[in-house]
């Protein structure tokens, strides 16, 4: 199943194709700040992330009830659509991303500190800005990990009849 709005047709998801989807990217700017911020800043900037992916599985369970009307299967049809997009968007808006925001940035820091003579405070601004950096270029190669490793496990328990829709 790809998340993008060709695949999905003309409707406007306003999770996916909104600025409202930036809100998914919350916790990898939290991880790029990490050094300068409380690790409290960090947490709230997951408690962000994980409520869009909250909310965005809510939608999808919504929209396939509504879709399913009194089919035999509607439960199933509105579980399934719930739980892949609540574990696809886990994986690809909070734990892969964020897991590698910190990494690239624990990394830099640690570099930094081994192979230049800049102050702390240079080092940490420099960190934030090389994670921030970074942001854009994980996006696609994480989804369509996710996109691969749903395809290959979880979403081959629904059968073709059931895949969110």
């Amino acid at each position: 199943m790809e998340h993008t709005p060709e695949k999905r047709g003309a409707e406007v998801d306003i999770y996916r194709d909104t600025w409202v989807r930036f809100l998914g990217y919350a916790n990898e700017v939290g991880e790029a700040f990490r050094a300068l911020v409380p690790v409290s800043a960090v947490w709230a900037s997951y408690a962000v992330a994980t409520a869009y992916v909250s909310a965005d599985a809510l939608d999808k369970g919504k929209k396939a009830a509504a879709a399913h009307g009194e089919d035999s299967g509607k439960a199933v049809r509105v579980g399934v659509a719930v739980v892949d997009t609540f574990v696809w968007q886990a994986l690809a808006s909070v734990a892969i991303p964020g897991f590698t925001i910190n990494r690239v940035c624990a990394a830099s820091l640690f570099l930094l500190e081994k192979t230049t003579r800049w102050p702390l405070p240079v080092r940490k601004w420099t960190t934030t800005a090389i994670g921030l950096s970074t942001i854009p270029f994980i996006i696609t190669p994480i989804d369509r990990s996710v996109d691969f490793l749903l395809d290959s496990s979880l979403r081959k328990l629904y059968g073709e009849g059931e895949k969110p829709e």
